[in-house]
């Protein structure tokens, strides 16, 4: 039996600490985390105790763990978005093969860089592309693939942000800012448009975009409301954005959590689970309460630093001519994708949560297809990627895909705010080429 993969993480927070390293936990045969870096002690702790690895191997830098020679075959980067390029780039150039969480960098030149170093040192680049990896997503492709429905002509594929993840990451979150992450298209939409990109397997040929900050601002709502929903808020009882309502009541936001935390064997007075660990270390009430009062989890909505959109539309033209669009908004009552792809011979309509597909013939038959859920996250995606690296690393398999064709629904996202911002119509075979010069 082939020994574990060994691994480092660098940046060790829900998505590299808990989303990709407990896969080595339920995986020891396949995987185990060897080496950690990340400037928070907290996290730095959790992560070496949980995967008992040695101090010598505890870094607060990516840099010191670079310099400490190759530690393992893989590395897992999950830094924040604008801190993904040069750990990237040192780890490849220091024989690591990579895991890198989406987007692969908020730059366009950024992206291509990566692309670049890894074909030039023949590394393993692989981008946290989760959706390709879930159950749900890889049979939609499938029956795509399949032809039923015909030669595709127009998809709607709508990104339904509900309103409480929108408050939580892109209003007072890690995201919420442009120019402190990434836009909102490439932060939350790169999966969707990679998803499209697998599904057509043709360019996009002309892309345009429109979209902008509608509900979030200070604008919304009068000069009575105070800056934190601590603050004695008039209308917090009633606010659904309310971090009251969704950190520490939570019953409002999410009903039903309590008794599902309950059934799980975990406890409701410590959720110990995204978005709860997020906030605080210290996912106690009294922990969620200090995080509230001081932190930036707490402020009202209205009055954050948030620019990123709230919603915008991305309409593009395939090479076959067929027309696609993608619409991404954060006022949804329910956490939820939905699309529907109409065919020469059929249309087929999908959604996520509940995880259904539904195939209509023309003239014919119907066929509804359910996916069992998958208890790990993004629909099980989380955990086949990982499954996905490990076995590319082993040498069993070749990965799913790659990052030159990841960098795709990046292009498309890169355009897409560039068309929003500009009101033209990009012409993405010029893009494409600008995109590759700049690098």
């Amino acid at each position: 039996m082939p020994k574990p993969v060994e691994l480092v993480v660098i940046g060790a927070g829900s998505r590299g600490g808990i989303a990709y390293a407990s896969y080595a936990l339920r995986h020891p045969d396949e995987a185990r985390i060897v080496g950690v870096a990340d400037p928070d002690p907290i996290r730095r702790a959790r992560l070496a105790e949980t995967h008992d690895i040695d101090d010598s191997h505890c870094f607060t830098t990516w840099e010191a763990l670079i310099d400490a020679g190759q530690l393992g075959q893989g590395a897992i980067i999950a830094t924040q978005d604008q801190m993904h390029v040069e750990p990237a780039l040192a780890a490849m150039a220091a024989g690591y093969d990579v895991l890198l969480e989406k987007p692969m960098a908020d730059t366009l030149e950024g992206c291509v860089q990566l692309v670049q170093a890894a074909e030039r040192t023949g590394r393993n680049l692989q981008i946290c592309h989760v959706l390709r990896y879930a159950p749900f997503w890889r049979k939609l492709h499938e029956v795509l693939e399949s032809g039923v429905i015909g030669e595709i002509v127009t998809v709607e594929h709508r990104e339904n942000v509900s309103y409480w993840h929108m408050a939580h990451s892109f209003v007072r979150g890690n995201w919420r800012n442009k120019g402190l992450s990434t836009p909102m298209i490439l932060a939350k939409c790169c999966h969707d448009l990679d998803v499209l990109v697998w599904n057509l397997q043709q360019p996009v040929t002309r892309l345009s975009s429109v979209g902008s900050l509608l509900h979030y601002r200070a604008e919304s709502v009068g000069p009575e409301i105070p800056l934190r929903c601590t603050d004695g808020c008039p209308i917090e009882p009633a606010c659904p954005f309310s971090a009251i309502g969704a950190y520490l009541d939570y019953e409002r936001t999410f009903p039903g959590a309590r008794q599902r935390l309950i059934d799980a064997g975990l406890d409701p007075e410590a959720p110990n689970y995204w978005p709860f660990n997020v906030i605080s270390p210290d996912v106690s009430r009294a922990g969620r309460q200090r995080a509230i009062e001081s932190g930036p989890y707490g402020r009202c909505v209205y009055h954050c630093d948030n620019d990123v959109v709230d919603h915008q539309t991305v309409l593009m033209e395939l090479e076959s001519g067929a027309s696609v669009t993608l619409v991404m908004h954060g006022h949804s009552n329910q956490e939820n994708r939905s699309m529907r792809y109409d065919g020469t011979k059929g249309t087929l309509r999908a959604r996520v949560d509940p995880d259904v597909i539904e195939v209509n013939i023309h003239g014919g038959r119907s066929e509804q297809i359910a996916i069992e859920p998958s208890p790990t996250g993004h629909g099980g995606g989380d955990e086949g990627i990982m499954h996905d690296f490990v076995r590319v690393l082993r040498g069993e398999i070749a990965p799913l895909t790659t990052a030159r064709v990841s960098l795709e629904s990046h292009l498309l996202a890169f355009a897409a705010e560039e068309a929003r911002l500009s009101g033209q119509v990009i012409a993405m075979a010029d893009y494409r080429a600008h995109a590759e010069a700049m690098a």
